[in-house]
């Protein structure tokens, strides 16, 4: 990834992540990371982000990849207010509220 996008990726999703109320630590366990390993990616200190990876953080925060990847248009819809999704609520710790059906 060129240094220039992989630091606005980064950021996106620090700034997705904080919007959703998560820590880091919180926002790892979402996206199936380890802790440690998220830790270096958000502070750019991994490199190398695989795809797979990629699409984790997106699903972390609500979004497919391609919407991630647009740096053009900052996402109106978070995770909160979409459609369920699969990924787990975890209220009390800053996730997902859980709504009713």
């Amino acid at each position: 990834m060129a240094n220039d996008t992989a630091k606005r990726l980064l950021a996106r999703v620090k700034t997705l992540r904080e919007a959703l109320g998560l820590s880091q630590e919180a926002f790892a366990e979402r996206t199936g990371l380890g802790y440690k390993y998220y830790q270096h990616v958000e502070a750019g200190r991994k490199r190398d982000i695989r795809l797979s990876t990629l699409e984790k953080l997106a699903k972390a925060c609500g979004l497919k990849l391609d919407e991630l990847l647009d740096f053009e248009t900052m996402p109106s819809v978070l995770a909160e207010d979409r459609p369920d999704d699969g990924l787990p609520a975890t209220p009390g710790k800053g996730g997902r509220k859980s709504r009713k059906r």
